[in-house]
């Protein structure tokens, strides 16, 4: 009896020591997976304990099922080293027409925000695969559609297949080669999505941009519409005035046809202009600086200060004119020449030894001239007239007009 009761002790402790481990083995399991609850459209297919997986690797299985009238709730797990993206989707994948189906949990995660335990997908994050028997109800209605109670009811889906035989009868390598192009087509298009795409979003930003200016597009239009309505109603001026530049236009052709060669002569000596001018940029560029300051300068030293004139046109008909009435005024002349208009009289400073200087040179009688005129009052010879005197040196010197 000792023997059987240390035995049924022996017993007692494994049996605890397995329910112990039994619930710690449960309660880990739970903390070790995370659940994920999905709205499917339907299910077929899929059953508890079906596969769920990561880029077709399984990570946890489908837990239950339970329809919600027009979808049903699928209830499935993952483990919990496994992190899944915030905008997740549920996929029902079948691999075969027939046999069971899992569902795949796409796209995989690569960083970022993660899905939290106990998360929900709606409907709308959901796709299952197309049915067969939806397949063939398309296949059956496309031939019901083309058959004797549809497009062939008449025989006219007949006679274009007869048609199409006939056009393309001989003409088998010509659609080869056009399938082919088509093929590269497509291929050189998806090499190059990104600049088409790109292409199309610069149109869709085109296009919005003349909607949000729809006013100003309007206005264009509309001011493009005057013109036109102006250009019709002068449209045979228009039609003239095109004529007379066609002709002129012909004109020119034909001149510098006939002078080509002075053109050339003259382009020639216009370039070599050019490169002397360019040459000799920093000359111009100092004359045209200096230039305003010299002629300043020639205007105070050869003109009136008052006026700010250059006196360089002298009446010589009216000056030899006074010379020959009344030579003394030679000295008075030549100062005025030599000290500007401003002269200073004779007598003072300068003058006095210019008027010496010229006693001294020109013969005794000439200063005195004027004295030596006859008097017509005292009954001599007439004295000459000025106005003709000035008349004819004018006409002697040619600046008459």
């Amino acid at each position: 009896m000792t023997r059987f009761a240390g035995l049924a002790r022996i017993l007692t402790v494994f049996v605890v020591f397995a329910l112990i481990a039994a619930v710690v083995l449960v309660f880990t399991r739970n903390d070790m997976e995370r659940t994920l609850t999905v709205d499917f459209p339907r299910t077929n297919s899929l059953y508890k304990g079906s596969d769920v997986r990561v880029l077709g690797v399984p990570v946890g299985e489908v837990k239950e099922l339970k329809a919600q009238g027009d979808h049903v709730e699928v209830t499935l797990t993952y483990e919990t080293d496994v992190r899944l993206p915030t905008d997740v989707k549920a996929v029902i994948i079948s691999p075969a027409i027939v046999g069971d189906r899992f569902v795949q949990l796409a796209p995989a995660y690569s960083g970022g925000a993660v899905l939290p335990d106990n998360a929900k997908l709606g409907v709308d994050r959901s796709e299952v695969p197309v049915e067969l028997d939806e397949i063939f109800k398309s296949l059956d209605d496309l031939a019901v559609a083309l058959g004797p109670k549809g497009a062939n009811k008449d025989g006219s889906f007949s006679s274009l297949i007869e048609n199409t035989a006939k056009q393309f009868e001989g003409q088998g390598q010509q659609l080869n080669e056009t399938l082919t192009n088509f093929a590269k087509l497509n291929t050189t298009l998806a090499d190059n999505k990104d600049e088409l795409f790109g292409s199309v979003q610069e149109i869709e930003q085109f296009v919005d941009l003349l909607n949000r200016n729809d006013s100003s597009v309007r206005s264009f239009f509309d001011s493009t519409a005057r013109v036109s309505n102006v250009l019709e109603n002068e449209r045979d001026e228009l039609a003239k005035t095109l004529e007379f530049l066609s002709k002129a236009l012909i004109d020119v052709r034909k001149l510098i046809k006939d002078n080509r060669t002075t053109l050339r002569h003259n382009v020639d000596n216009l370039q070599s202009l050019a490169e002397v001018l360019a040459r000799r940029n920093k000359e111009i560029e100092h004359t045209l600086i200096d230039a305003p300051i010299a002629l300043g300068n020639l205007g105070l030293a050869g003109g009136s200060p008052k006026t700010g004139t250059l006196d360089a046109r002298a009446d010589l008909g009216a000056t030899f004119g006074e010379l020959l009435t009344n030579p003394g005024a030679l000295p008075n002349l030549l100062c005025q020449v030599f000290f500007g208009n401003e002269a200073i009289p004779v007598g003072e400073q300068l003058c006095p030894s210019l008027a010496g200087l010229l006693d001294s040179l020109l013969p005794d009688n000439f200063a005195a001239g004027a004295a030596a005129v006859p008097d017509p009052a005292a009954g001599g010879a007439e004295p000459p007239n000025p106005d003709q005197a000035a008349n004819e040196l004018g006409n002697l010197l040619g600046v008459n007009p």
